[in-house]
């Protein structure tokens, strides 16, 4: 009786194992593929599940032919993390689809963390240059006296960067020879990116051949008036040079964008060169050559503060077709202290953008783009009226 008795819980005890090994079993069955299940399968309370969608994100390479083209910075070692932020902006927005090159200048070496950091980031390929001091340094016709005294007549006016030195060097530079450097010299197309700059908006075609196919030169996205007090003898300037060259002035030229009484005075609009694409071989042609030649004889980067943007831009309205000269409407863009955020809802949704329509500057009493319209006859997006 008793092995009768120890044989039956043998039994009992195997079909509790076998029961419970079913069980854990069963849990362990893996549930239903993600792309089997449809929103609705989905019960109230069920904890979201996030699915891996790899494989469905945007291509790292877009098709197509690529352009001669290349961003350009102008940084020096101590702007790495406020670069490294615009580098990340211009890549997830634009560049991780396209991999075009980046130029990195610099008036001294530029150091191994500089060079590791912004190379992990650059999606294309990355080039270092130094700038000759040739082309950061005073020119030997400009007076150092003078030049300093006027430094400290603008400190005591609180003019913005008006003591500075390193500024009049960078402004001259970007203004005449940044297209100059040996490693610019490879390509035809640029896109000038500063540090601490933010993209608002996905860019899903090829700016470059944007730019190539509609046979444009010069872009922008914002545009302004320039402090009057930097800038007191520029336009003089521009027309000694003009009444010297007027091969150089083309017919159908945006000289309306510069100024209300045709040329007799400057107006102060330019567009903001802190970003630009631009076309370099227009850049490095005589006709820009010589304006650049002629205004730094002058002396006003030295001798008052002129700025590369208005530089930029009188010799773009003046020596190129109305035609040529492009506005990003869907390029959104922030350089502090101004914001251009696409006018129109449907492209700021359809673009993706985090950016607040009510920080656009595009129609602001201050901005000079609703003039660029004006003069082009361009029709004026729409929703405009509500950014004035």
């Amino acid at each position: 009786m008793a092995g009768t008795q120890r044989y039956l819980r043998y039994i009992i005890f195997a079909l509790v194992c076998l029961i419970l090994l079913f069980f854990i079993s069963s849990s362990s069955v893996p549930s239903r593929p993600w792309q089997e299940g449809k929103p609705q399968d989905v019960q109230p309370g069920t904890p979201p599940i996030t699915p891996n969608t790899q494989h469905e994100l945007p291509p790292a390479t877009a098709p197509g032919e690529r352009m001669n083209a290349t961003f350009v910075t102008l940084a020096r070692n101590s702007d790495i993390w406020e670069i490294s932020r615009s580098i990340r902006q211009v890549e997830d927005r634009f560049n991780r689809k396209f991999n075009y090159d980046w130029v990195f200048l610099n008036d001294d070496d530029f150091n191994d963390e500089f060079i590791k950091v912004t190379t992990s980031l650059v999606s294309g390929k990355t080039k270092y240059g130094k700038i000759p001091k040739e082309h950061w340094s005073f020119p030997e016709f400009i007076d150092q006296d003078r030049a300093a005294r006027v430094r400290e007549e603008m400190k005591e006016k609180k003019i913005i960067y008006g003591d500075s030195i390193s500024y009049r060097h960078m402004c001259r530079y970007e203004s005449g020879f940044f297209f100059r450097h040996p490693l610019m010299l490879d390509y035809e197309w640029y896109w000038r990116v500063e540090p601490s700059i933010e993209l608002f908006c996905d860019i899903n075609y090829d700016t470059f051949k944007f730019m190539a196919d509609n046979k444009k030169k010069y872009s922008f996205v914002l545009s302004l008036y320039e402090y009057v007090e930097t800038i007191p003898t520029l336009w003089d300037a521009v027309k000694n040079f003009t009444a010297a060259h007027p091969e150089h002035i083309v017919k159908d030229n945006s000289m309306a964008f510069l100024s209300d009484d045709d040329g007799k005075n400057y107006n102060h609009c330019h567009f903001w060169s802190n970003f630009e694409i631009g076309n370099l071989n227009w850049l490095r042609s005589p006709a820009y050559i010589d304006y650049f030649t002629s205004l730094d004889h002058a002396g006003g980067f030295f001798y008052e503060r002129w700025g590369d943007a208005p530089v930029h831009s009188i010799a773009a309205a003046l020596m190129l077709r109305k035609d040529e000269i492009h506005f990003f409407n869907d390029i959104a863009y922030y350089h502090v202290p101004f914001t251009h955020c696409p006018t129109g809802e449907s492209t700021r949704l359809n673009l993706k953008c985090h950016c607040n329509p009510k920080d656009n500057f595009d129609w602001n009493g201050y901005s000079c783009t609703n003039r660029y319209f004006d003069i082009n006859g361009m029709t004026k997006p729409e929703g405009y009226e509500k950014e004035q």
